[in-house]
Formats: structure tokens, C-alpha cells, sequence
């Protein structure tokens, strides 16, 4: 993990949203967003320092909170638009004739990691002391939350996601009027 990400990451702590920009194609480059913006609030570089300010300084975290909600559009569209470079190397990778091997490969451990840790809740939870079945718990979460992504991205998440899709579709097919 990049030190970046780690550091959005820790910064989640006073504006959870920043764990939903710093994942996928995007994460590092929102990441860098994230933690410029705390920079500049704090006057701080280090990342032990910024947390602490935040911690002490309650004013500060609102004016880091007002910056990303500032910033949430560009965030979202960064996103939004990686989605859509993948999806397009995607149907390019299906036109070509290739598989994507990697995406099957991701689907599959993803279904597999859930299925293996909720039969692990199932068989042995009463042998598990209840920290393990919370962190277990937690991965399992983790999977299906990968799962959900993996639908997100192949099926589209909303009628306007599969209208984009069908008018991307028709460009690179020639189709566009």
C-alpha cells in the first residue's frame, strides 16, 4: 500500500468518505488530493502530526471536512471515469477475442474468500474466541463488499450506468449517429 493511501486512510477517522475514494484504479491519485488538502490545513507534512492537530483541534477538522465536500465532485468524476477506462479495456480486451483473465480470477477468489470464512463462522464459532469471529466477520464483509463491486462495475449500477454503457458500447463498435 502506498504511503498515500495509508495516510487518506488514517484520516478516514474524521471524514469516513475518504475510504470510499481510495480504492480502485483511482485510490492514489485521490489519496494525493486527500492528504494535500490536510497539509494545507494543518500546516503539517507528517502524517502522525496532521492526525494529532485533527484530534486536538476540532475547527480544523470541519475546515477539512468543507474541503472535501468541495472537492467530492472532482473525487467522484476521477472515479467515475476510471470505472470507465476499464470498462472500455474491457470490451476492447472481448473484441480483440482475448478473455480477461483477470477480472475471472479476481470474481472467483473474491466468491471463494467469502464462501471459505463464512464456513469458517459456520463450523467453528463456537471453538473462536469472539475477536476472531469479529475479524473473520469483517473479511467476509470485505468479500462481498468485493463481490457487490464486481457486479457494480460488469452490470452497471444504475439505468444511466447501462445507457452510458450501450452509447460506449456503439462508439467502439462505429455505431454512434
Amino acid at each position: 500500500m502506498s504511503h498515500a493511501i495509508a495516510t487518506a486512510l488514517s484520516l478516514a477517522e474524521f471524514a469516513p468518505i475518504v475510504r470510499r475514494w481510495v480504492v480502485g484504479p483511482s485510490a492514489l491519485i485521490n489519496a494525493k488530493t486527500i492528504v494535500t488538502t490536510a497539509r494545507k490545513i494543518t500546516q503539517m507534512r507528517d502524517p502522525v502530526e496532521i492526525v494529532r492537530i485533527f484530534r486536538e483541534d476540532a475547527n480544523k477538522v470541519k475546515l477539512f471536512q468543507v474541503e472535501l465536500l468541495s472537492l467530492s465532485e472532482h473525487l467522484e468524476d476521477s472515479m467515475i471515469k476510471s470505472a470507465q477506462e476499464e470498462r472500455v479495456r474491457n470490451l476492447m480486451t472481448v473484441l480483440a477475442g482475448r478473455k480477461n483473465m483477470r477480472g475471472d480470477i479476481m470474481v472467483v477468489a473474491a466468491a471463494f474468500g467469502l464462501v471459505f470464512c463464512l464456513s469458517v463462522l459456520v463450523f467453528f464459532k463456537n471453538n473462536l474466541p469472539g475477536e476472531a469471529v469479529g475479524i473473520i466477520s469483517t473479511i467476509s464483509g470485505i468479500f462481498g463488499s468485493c463481490l457487490k463491486d464486481a457486479y457494480g462495475f460488469e452490470f452497471g449500477s444504475s439505468r444511466g450506468s447501462r445507457d452510458k454503457d450501450d452509447r460506449t458500447t456503439a462508439v467502439l463498435m462505429g455505431r454512434e449517429s
